[in-house]
């Protein structure tokens, strides 16, 4: 089945864990799983520059992840999506489980 841009189903889950695979963005999805926050906001707990915060917020806008809206002056990102939270619980679950067992190993 072909979803939205004549994407694949299988096309687009790789393109939304190309988008969580880059620690900043990792970040960015966690710090929106409280709720909408300004760019402002984001700028202030992301330790990179504004343009370089606005790429990887392109980059996850464009994998569905997030979604923007303007109020006055600022803009606001939040979760596109209520699963995402999930998908990073379970990824970070599954980390702590490997590291478990490398810790285990050595």
């Amino acid at each position: 089945m072909k979803w939205g841009n004549g994407m694949r189903r299988e096309e687009w889950a790789v393109k939304i864990c190309k988008a969580l695979g880059h620690p900043v963005r990792f970040k960015i999805i966690k710090f929106l799983a409280d709720g909408p926050h300004c760019v402002c906001v984001l700028n202030e707990d992301v330790e990179f520059s504004q343009s370089n915060l606005s790429q990887h917020l392109r980059i996850l806008r464009e994998a569905g992840l997030v979604r923007s809206e303007k109020v006055g002056l600022r803009i606001y990102y939040e979760l596109n999506h209520d699963q995402i939270t999930d998908f990073i619980l379970a990824a970070e679950n599954i980390a702590d489980d490997l590291l478990a067992v490398l810790t285990k190993a050595q």
